[in-house]
């Protein structure tokens, strides 16, 4: 594994191997801190404070885990910190959230946006921020359920529910904002 072989280069003294964590993690470092601080300076802030913290806590990394896994945690609990941020709020709460989508673009800014990608990020900016995180690690980022519990401090289960339910949400809000499109999906 790539990533153990640097984490022991940087232990040993090579302190710029720790660039080879910058330029592999430092974009979805970003969008989790970004969802989770919903703007970009403070995301980069927390990323940035990530990295240090990582940097000074690699020796108690475990070689067994996967560092991707560790890393997102911290930045995950930074950017909460640093927001003050309530990220798992009542579930009740969550769906009696009235969300529109397609009253933020008209009938001809829907039509200019035909990249999938631009229409997935626009509506998972209009989700709540822990259903648009979980989605990003699982879909985005391939975190499995396990390693997504152990980046936001959730159990397993939590996460299977939340992520049911922020499909679902995510599914609700696209085929509401963009029927145009999810009717082109069932021809």
């Amino acid at each position: 594994m790539k990533d153990r072989l640097f984490v022991e280069k940087v232990l040993s003294g090579n302190t710029s191997a720790f660039a080879y964590f910058v330029n592999t993690y430092q974009s979805m470092a970003i969008n989790i801190a970004y969802r989770i601080c919903e703007n970009m300076q403070d995301a980069e802030d927390v990323v940035q404070e990530s990295f240090v913290k990582a940097y000074k806590n690699l020796h108690t990394f475990r070689l067994e885990s996967k560092f991707s896994t560790w890393f997102y945690r911290i930045v995950f609990n930074t950017a909460v910190t640093h927001t003050k941020a309530k990220m798992w709020v009542v579930d009740d709460e969550v769906e009696t959230v009235a969300v529109d989508v397609s009253s933020d673009l008209d009938t001809e800014s829907k039509l200019e946006m035909i990249e999938t990608s631009e229409i997935v990020s626009h509506v998972l900016s209009k989700m709540p921020k822990a259903y648009g995180l979980l989605l990003n690690l699982f879909y985005l980022e391939d975190n499995s359920i396990k390693e997504i519990a152990e980046i936001t401090g959730l159990n397993d289960s939590n996460v299977k529910v939340k992520l049911f339910r922020a499909r679902n949400m995510f599914k609700e809000m696209i085929t509401k904002s963009y029927p145009e499109l999810y009717k082109e999906q069932m021809l």
